[in-house]
């Protein structure tokens, strides 16, 4: 499909909040950190989010100084093209680990922060009908046209977008991109918080909870 290698996800480095048995039919929330994190970030979220839902925070494939991530920073020497590859292979990545689960969940929900939010959106681009709704905080939709975008604009699952006013690290542009683009392709609760950075805030993290109830 692509010429980006890209390793497989880690197994052994996937923290899950069930032990085996206990996963068995039950929904899957699919957790993704952002750049130059790792599986044990976001995981710790975890306590505050509902419990119907087996959750399981996967490591980015790609290593990157003390963490991972999932594809390069884009930057004038990487051309687009070079970073939608890279994009594609991580997507690639996730999806084959998800075929690969010894049980398949009942339903699978993802959430991610930043680039873990671009991956989020990517993976319901290129499997519409496989993921039941998206989390994506301080996040943005990816550039280039996907497989599944027709589908996705047909069956416009619930999405989350939270971002704050305060973010230095989402250039304006990949922000406006995904303002003009999730209305059509999901059924949108955008949120905005004044003065938050790059992060999540107990209010968003509230609206989160909100969120996830609703799908639960």
């Amino acid at each position: 499909m692509d010429n980006h290698n890209v390793a497989p996800i880690d197994t052994n480095a996937v923290l899950w909040s069930a032990a085996g048995a206990e996963r068995v039919g039950r929904p899957l929330l699919l957790i993704l950190h952002g750049y130059g994190s790792h599986e044990g970030d976001l995981f710790s979220l975890a306590p505050h989010l509902p419990l119907e839902p087996v959750i399981a925070a996967l490591r980015a494939p790609l290593p990157v100084g003390d963490g991972w991530s999932w594809f390069p920073i884009t930057d004038p020497s990487r051309p687009a093209t070079v970073v939608e590859s890279a994009v594609d292979a991580a997507t690639t990545a996730v999806l084959d680990w998800l075929d690969n689960l010894a049980e398949p969940p009942a339903s699978v929900g993802l959430l991610g922060f930043s680039q873990g939010g671009a991956m989020a959106l990517q993976l319901l681009r290129r499997a519409p009908d496989r993921f039941t709704f998206a989390v994506q905080l301080s996040g943005f939709v990816s550039t280039g046209d996907s497989t599944g975008d027709e589908r996705l604009a047909e069956r416009r699952p619930p999405v989350f977008w939270g971002r704050g006013t305060a973010d230095p690290v989402i250039p304006t542009a990949a922000v406006d991109r995904t303002q003009a683009w999730l209305p059509g392709h999901s059924t949108l609760t955008e949120r905005i918080y004044e003065g938050m950075g790059h992060s999540v805030s107990q209010a968003e993290l509230g609206d989160v909870v909100s969120f996830l109830r609703e799908q639960y």
